[in-house]
């Protein structure tokens, strides 16, 4: 709602129009010549009748009857052809202009920061692309060459009009112009109704969407009716929406009418007794008429057109507003080249908040040295993630440093760091692809062979060698068709082959089974050969090699060191390890109705066997 209140700055609005024009001059120029000769060919007709009927038929002028007829003829054809022309021209012009600022908008959005995508609402964005752009066919397309014809016509329509009865124009006029008046008035009433609609629309898809999506959990905790009824509350909101616009047409429509009425009262009570008194002739009244309707349709017109160029201004000024915004990589160009990574990273004195007054990193100092891995632990809210986005650039400091191959990181080109990194988080987002394009993903163009080696790595190769069309099967919209754990090793096998030099994990094998994260775990034991690593787990078993953890709580380091380490200190680390140890071992052995004393002492022996490694 607060993007409706906004007001549009036109003066932001109009610098992106006169980008936009200038860009399109050429075929601008060409579409106005052909708009006029558009214009001026379609008075032939018209113009046409006067002579018919008092010359031809009044006077038996039969002579001028096939001129006149191949007059209109010409003039039809050269209508057409005009007509064929500016579509051509103007239409496809147009529809090149909204591609190109939909493809422009679409890159800058995808630069801009990560902070800006977690406050504003995705659909909001691709409203911005894909909606706010479409005004611009009232600009560079035939928008504005029918605002500007519309004028011509109606400037000659009404000089004829006057020439034809003064006294008769000046009172049409000034009941057309009315007419106008209340279709703009119209117009800007109507328009924010049908803007909404297609919020109210999106949003009404949006939560069906979301229902269809999440069928098993709506049904799981019987939330049928739950969906149901909000699904209605939005349906009975468009239906209000457009039973409001439909109210408005006919009442458009029924005015239209009467205007039409009253024009036409005027022209028989004044235009009748004009002919009577011999100040016009049956061939001036009928002219007179068809010219009305040529003079109105402009008014009509330019009330419509006007609303939409105000709506385009308003879509522009929201575009402009968006490609204004600071992307992350706009200094590239004086930052340093990062053609290869050794991967020694160093954080000295690292504050970060993303609420002012509000600090989630505090004085965080580590070194993380080249080819090692880092484990982070610590409970929920107590930096991890925050951690790990700032070593991706997600996100900057407000106080300390941090240094890449002691190098700061804000001075080093972000697209070609980045290059070096690979991650798998514990969100693994898939396309809407085939399993060998979402593994291929991290680096375009490897090869079968590439990808097949990545999968066996990462021990996906197994699972999907049993599908029918292997790498070519299709996942679903966000990895639907596959599991949570498939899910998983495919986001790993994605990370393998980017062969990056700083590896972020965060929670790799939170999705996998016991044997599954055993085989991976080797996999990853490999892929961290040679590779900064960093590494998000709960499940400590999981970081028992880490060269060093760092156990954060309330963004605060409160110790480091090795497992082995860490357990002797007897501090938080021990506090968490002993934990989930008892966690594991009730787990296993609690719900021993269905375990003998034997698999329980079983269970015990392999549990203590395992804590001492």
């Amino acid at each position: 709602m607060a993007e409706e209140k906004r007001k549009t700055d036109y003066n932001n609005a109009w610098a992106e129009a006169r980008e936009l024009i200038w860009a399109h001059r050429k075929k601008l120029a060409l579409g106005f010549p052909l708009m006029i000769i558009n214009q001026l060919a379609g008075f032939v007709l018209p113009a046409s009748a006067k002579f018919l009927i008092d010359d031809v038929i009044g006077k038996h002028r039969v002579g001028l009857l096939y001129p006149l007829a191949a007059a209109a003829g010409i003039a039809t054809l050269v209508q057409g052809a005009t007509s064929f022309g500016l579509a051509q021209v103007m239409s496809i012009a147009a529809q090149r202009a909204i591609a190109d600022m939909r493809k422009k908008l679409q890159a800058h959005l995808l630069r801009l920061p990560v902070s800006y995508f977690d406050s504003t609402q995705s659909g909001i964005l691709i409203s911005r692309v894909m909606n706010d752009a479409e005004g611009i066919r009232n600009l560079v397309g035939t928008g504005l060459v029918q605002l500007v014809g519309g004028i011509v016509t109606a400037i000659v329509a009404l000089a004829v009009l006057f020439y034809l009865n003064w006294q008769m124009t000046t009172i049409t006029l000034v009941v057309l112009l009315s007419f106008g008046g209340v279709m703009a008035v119209a117009f800007k009433r109507l328009r924010p109704i049908f803007r909404k609609r297609g919020a109210i629309t999106a949003e009404v898809t949006g939560r069906l969407a979301q229902a269809m999506g999440g069928v098993r959990i709506v049904k799981t905790y019987v939330a049928e009716r739950r969906e149901e009824k909000t699904f209605a509350v939005g349906i009975h909101g468009l239906f209000r929406n457009i039973a409001s616009t439909l109210t408005g047409i006919s009442l458009v429509t029924a005015f239209s009418t009467l205007i039409i009425g009253i024009v036409g009262i005027i022209m028989f009570i004044m235009g009748g007794n004009a002919v009577l008194d011999g100040r016009m002739t049956l061939g001036d009244l009928i002219t007179y008429g068809i010219f009305v309707g040529l003079l109105a349709a402009p008014v009509i017109q330019i009330a419509s057109i006007g609303t939409q160029i105000s709506e385009a201004f308003a879509g522009l000024d929201r575009i402009r507003e968006i490609r204004r915004m600071a992307t992350e990589d706009e200094n590239d160009n004086v930052h340093s080249e990062v053609p290869t990574l050794v991967g020694d990273v160093r954080f000295d004195h690292i504050w970060f908040e993303y609420k002012p007054e509000t600090p989630v990193l505090r004085d965080v100092s580590f070194h993380a040295s080249a080819g090692s891995t880092t484990a982070l632990v610590g409970s929920s809210g107590s930096g991890k993630s925050t951690l790990i986005s700032l070593i991706m650039a997600f996100n900057h400091p407000q106080k300390g440093t941090i240094t890449i191959d002691n190098r700061p990181l804000e001075s080093l080109k972000l697209r070609q760091y980045r290059s070096h990194l690979g991650v798998v988080l514990q969100d693994n987002f898939l396309f809407d692809g085939t399993v060998g394009e979402n593994i291929a993903f991290s680096k375009p163009g490897a090869t079968a062979d590439e990808i097949r080696e990545a999968s066996k790595i990462a021990h996906c190769d197994e699972f999907i060698s049993e599908f029918e069309l292997g790498y070519e099967t299709i996942v679903g919209e966000r990895g639907v068709r596959l599991s949570g754990g498939q899910r998983q090793r495919v986001a790993i096998a994605r990370a393998i082959l980017a062969d990056p030099k700083i590896l972020i994990l965060d929670e790799a094998t939170s999705s996998l089974d016991s044997e599954s994260e055993a085989l991976i775990r080797d996999g990853l034991r490999s892929l961290r050969t040679g590779r900064t690593t960093f590494v998000i787990a709960h499940r400590l078993s999981t970081i028992a090699s880490a060269n060093q953890i760092l156990v954060l709580e309330n963004g605060e380091i409160v110790e480091r060191g090795t497992q082995p380490e860490l357990l002797r200190l007897g501090g938080r680390y021990k506090q968490l390890y002993d934990t989930q140890y008892r966690a594991e071992q009730d787990e296993f052995i609690n719900p021993g109705e269905d375990f003998t004393p034997v698999a329980k002492d079983a269970v015990k022996v392999a549990a203590r066997s395992d804590r001492s490694l």
